[in-house]
């Protein structure tokens, strides 16, 4: 087995966060705007995704810790705990192989080396 001791790491934890299709369809309904947690769910199951409202905070977990989405509010209606609204963090990720970085989003933030 090939041992790989790359530096190349900021692009692990963008390639564990997206292999799943079912956050691509999270990151393309959330999109320009914000959407609650609900809003999410719904969408989901309406597109015939099964999923339980623990397998999409699993889901939305994931993204955040990437920094793909972020919660942008709490929606404090109904009691009980405040919902969640998110909003994309991250809107591009663009890679450069050579130089091993990673730049995140119009303001070339960089990540990498």
């Amino acid at each position: 087995m090939h041992n790989c001791n790359c530096q190349f790491d900021p692009l692990r934890k963008y390639v564990q966060a997206l292999h799943c299709s079912i956050r691509w369809t999270i990151i393309r309904f959330i999109g320009e705007g914000k959407k609650s947690t609900k809003e999410i769910y719904d969408h989901l199951i309406e597109n015939g995704e099964s999923l339980t409202p623990s397998g999409l905070y699993y889901h939305l977990s994931e993204l955040k810790n990437a920094g793909i989405i972020e919660v942008a509010e709490y929606n404090e209606e109904g009691g009980g705990a405040p919902e969640k609204i998110w909003r994309l963090k991250t809107k591009k990720i663009i890679i450069d192989l050579l130089e091993e970085k990673v730049y995140l989003d119009k303001t070339q933030k960089e990540t990498g080396r």
